[in-house]
């Protein structure tokens, strides 16, 4: 008979998988350990080897979990009854909104990504080019006449803005994510005349 899980289940995979992050980002991915991350987890090894059978599933489940809920973030953003400008915005919110506290995910996906196998990394990059193609749909509502060959170079100078956030930016300084999800969409759309207007 097959063995049911627990009820918190998930409650302790999503805290093993916090935990896992942040001792990747802290000990890097080469050095880091299963015995460290179940100590930082507060589990045992053969409780932490129950949920994942080695660093190399932890790594992927991080980098996946967390491209996952940033996929369902900006879905559920996207509303296609606000005008362009402010329906790019509301992308830009979600993205800053689902980074806060997840910089150690973040810095796995990072770091972790190139270290996959192909078939690991074919799924990462289906998550991501599923969220940039939404952008870039929304941009190009917003520029229509913007040509065909800028559109993808456009999109990612947005996302290089957004992915590196997390190592500037700190809640309660004298910018919010809402700020800089302002900021940073009419820079793009505006240039920095637009900004502070």
């Amino acid at each position: 008979m097959a063995r049911t899980r627990a009820a918190d289940f998930e409650d302790k995979q999503r805290a093993i998988l916090a935990s896992a992050a942040a001792v990747l980002t802290e000990q890097g991915m080469d050095k880091a350990s299963m015995a460290q991350i179940a100590t930082q987890a507060g589990v045992s090894k053969a409780l932490l080897y129950h949920y994942y059978p080695g660093k190399d599933a932890l790594i992927f489940d991080i980098i996946r979990t967390h491209l996952s809920e940033l996929d369902e973030a900006v879905a559920a953003a996207d509303d296609p009854a606000l005008e362009p400008r402010a329906r790019l915005g509301a992308l830009v919110g979600a993205v800053l909104e689902s980074y806060r506290d997840a910089d150690n995910f973040h810095v796995v996906q990072l770091n972790g990504t190139p270290t996959l196998p192909a078939a690991q990394k074919d799924e990462i990059h289906a998550i991501e080019r599923r969220i940039v193609r939404r952008f870039s749909d929304v941009l190009r509502l917003v520029r229509a006449d913007l040509p065909a060959p800028l559109l993808m170079p456009v999109t990612m100078s947005l996302f290089g803005m957004l992915n590196w956030v997390y190592m500037w930016f700190r809640e309660g300084g004298p910018v919010t994510r809402e700020d800089y999800a302002e900021i940073a969409t009419r820079l793009l759309l505006d240039g920095i005349g637009g900004v502070g207007r």
